[in-house]
């Protein structure tokens, strides 16, 4: 733990102010803090709404409403969109992240935001774990070192010495799993699809599964019931832009920090929307997970831009 607040130091004390202070830094800045907030208030949202409709049918109109964000792609980009060889492995990714949020979404239903939240930040460590395992990614001795941090961190916001570990609770562990093994089945699709056709085909495959789920806890949702399902998608979608936005702005491990934010926004939403004030060990143990996966993705980010400098020394060197 004492190492990555070092590492956090560390960063942030080497890092010029004339870099901070660019404006497409700044942007990137702002558009992680803002989509930390949309990622908070889509849990918010999702979290009134299950008090009258099941979270299995808000997770169908969750994918409903992305997919129509994305139905311009398709009409602009026409049938070449869905040109893929890997049609399996596309349902399968759907299958994944449909799971995921059926979970997370019912775990929301049952766990104070906050506890949500910060439970949430486990997804990057999944992933590394997966990566190392799956795609036999190499996983160095500080990393290794950064994972056991994390999933300790993870241990302290659960304590299952206490009372032993609720439903809910896991749930956002599992949907973490979960979402995290769809991202190795992105990393292996991306080798041969564009992102475009990735992001279709995930929304496609994720409809059908997600409404199977829902159609036994099916209900006409009333106009009211239907805006909030219109804001959650709405929401959702800004998050994946904003998100995207920010880490084409600028780099990682500036605008990274800034994700934590939605520990912070969960907790005041939490707060005066449903009486819900945080643990002391929901923050120690989030800010530990969250250190943790932020260490790692800068480590990673770190190794990819220095494999990618020397594959272009070496095409110098056969050229």
């Amino acid at each position: 733990m004492g190492r990555l607040t070092a590492f956090w130091i560390t960063k942030v004390s080497h890092t010029p102010l004339s870099f901070l202070t660019r404006p497409s830094t700044l942007r990137g800045m702002l558009f992680m803090l803002l989509s930390a907030l949309a990622s908070a208030g889509m849990n918010g949202s999702v979290r009134h709404i299950s008090g009258s409709l099941d979270p299995f049918e808000i997770a169908f109109f969750r994918v409903f409403f992305g997919l129509l964000v994305f139905a311009p792609l398709l009409v602009q980009g026409g049938i070449g969109r869905l040109r893929t060889k890997r049609l399996r492995l596309h349902a399968l990714r759907g299958g994944l992240q449909a799971v995921a949020m059926l979970q997370f979404f019912t775990g929301l239903s049952l766990t104070p935001l906050a506890k949500a939240a910060a439970l949430q930040f486990n997804i990057p460590l999944f992933s590394t774990l997966l990566a190392f395992v799956v795609l036999h990614e190499t996983i160095r001795l500080r990393r290794v070192s950064a994972l056991i941090i994390g999933f300790a961190g993870t241990v302290i916001i659960l304590r299952p010495d206490i009372g032993g570990v609720d439903l809910g609770s896991i749930l956002v562990v599992t949907a973490a799993a979960t979402w995290a093994s769809a991202i190795i089945v992105i990393k292996l699709l991306s080798r041969t699809d564009s992102s475009v056709t990735i992001t279709i085909y995930g929304t496609l495959f994720m409809l059908p599964f997600t409404l199977m789920a829902a159609l036994p806890y099916w209900q006409v949702p009333t106009l009211e019931q239907l805006a909030w399902l219109v804001a959650i998608g709405a929401l959702a979608s800004t998050h994946n832009l904003f998100v995207a936005q920010a880490l084409r702005d600028a780099e990682v491990s500036v605008v990274m920090p800034f994700d934590f934010t939605k520990l912070i926004w969960s907790a005041i939403i939490g707060y005066l929307f449903f009486a819900e004030v945080p643990t002391v060990w929901t923050w120690i143990g989030g800010f530990t997970i969250f250190a943790s996966a932020t260490y790692i993705t800068y480590s990673e980010s770190r190794f990819k831009k220095g494999s990618s400098v020397q594959d272009a020394a070496a095409n110098r060197r056969e050229g």
